[in-house]
């Protein structure tokens, strides 16, 4: 009895690639168990920091973030840089939509609610530039654009994330007559964090790929290498959602109203901002790896960064600091489930794969059928 190819590729999986959501599951609920179970724990990992950031939870997203940027094809980005129709309505979204609709949304769910208002508003403003990288290649988008658009991202950041601290949180509530707050962050707070969650593993990818490519050769470099690294890549991902729902396990588990209540405008979000990018990526004509990555892009957040900004300013135990964590718990199974969907998106983009991607675009399809 013949196998259908989509089975045949699906069995050649790893075991950690094919039931990925199952371990997401299991992750999440391993660090809620450990956050509970283990009296101080979240104190503990909490006290060691880098960046405002635990350093366990900076230790995963580098492990996870360093497979992925280890792909990139580096001669190619040049194809990216090219492509208006990918940069412009990236920029838009990032950072006059995204910010935007975050705003709007902590004002309509949490308008009695001004810690937590003001803790989502600064998710808004903070960009991702991190775990968006594993999303993107979990959802076949093009690694090429995704290191392009984190990089545009991080230059903006460090530029704006400031100012638009300063517009959305003092200037504009006060022109339309709401509550005003601060925001009091230093440039090289936000550049020190972009160099962390971003700068050592881009240039760790970089270097890897470029020394392996001139020792051994591309071949040997995508064939026997990547398949080496490739799967630190989840596993660093794993461990990052155990320590943050151990970090957070007890505020979680004792709060779950206050959770909730976060949680309502976090997931109108991260639907609005991928949904609208899918289209908008389709209307404008790109193929399906660069609208995925679009989306991805303008979905995801930079929760290092919100996080450490709030703890900075308002405390480590600020309704502000509840509501920067509780933006990656939500944002985790949320996008994760977004790349199932993705995947099963692929039938609206026509557009062939080049050959040498065919044995990945399989395997992306085996993974949107399970």
């Amino acid at each position: 009895m013949s196998v259908a190819p989509e089975a045949a590729v699906a069995g050649r999986l790893s075991f950690v690639d094919r039931y990925l959501a199952v371990w997401i599951l299991v992750a999440m609920a391993v660090g809620l168990g450990l956050g509970r179970a283990v009296p101080g724990l979240g104190g503990a990992l909490a006290q060691v920091t880098v960046a405002g950031v635990s350093l366990p939870i900076a230790l995963g997203l580098l492990v996870m973030m360093y497979p992925v940027l280890a792909k990139v094809r580096y001669d190619r980005l040049d194809t990216v840089t090219r492509d208006r129709r990918l940069l412009l309505p990236s920029l838009l979204l990032n950072w006059i939509v995204g910010p935007a609709v975050m705003f709007a949304l902590a004002w309509l769910f949490l308008p009695d609610l001004p810690e937590y208002r003001t803790g989502l508003i600064i998710v808004g403003l903070a960009r991702c530039i991190a775990m968006v990288v594993i999303w993107n290649d979990l959802a076949c988008g093009d690694r090429e654009a995704a290191a392009v658009l984190v990089a545009l991202n991080s230059v903006f950041q460090v530029i704006a994330f400031s100012a638009l601290g300063w517009f959305y949180l003092s200037a504009l509530p006060g022109w339309l007559g709401l509550q005003q707050a601060g925001l009091d962050v230093s440039v090289w707070e936000i550049a020190r964090s972009v160099l962390i969650f971003l700068g050592i593993p881009l240039a760790a990818g970089y270097l890897t790929r470029r020394f392996g490519e001139q020792v051994k050769g591309r071949a040997w470099y995508e064939a026997q290498l990547i398949p080496r690294i490739g799967p630190f890549a989840l596993y660093g991902l794993l461990f990052t959602i155990v320590v943050l729902f151990a970090l957070q396990g007890d505020a979680i588990t004792a709060r779950p109203l206050d959770v909730a209540r976060i949680a309502l405008p976090l997931l109108v979000y991260f639907a609005l901002m991928w949904a609208g990018s899918m289209a908008l990526g389709r209307a404008v004509g790109l193929d399906y790896p660069r609208t995925t990555t679009l989306a991805f892009t303008a979905a995801g957040n930079n929760f290092e960064l919100a996080i450490a900004v709030a703890i900075a300013t308002f405390g480590a135990t600020s309704g502000q600091a509840l509501a920067g964590v509780v933006g990656p718990l939500i944002e985790v199974p949320v996008l994760i489930g977004l790349v199932y969907v993705a995947l099963h998106a692929r039938r609206f983009f026509v557009a062939p794969r080049p050959p040498a991607e065919e044995g990945r675009t399989r395997a992306c399809q085996a993974r949107g059928l399970r």
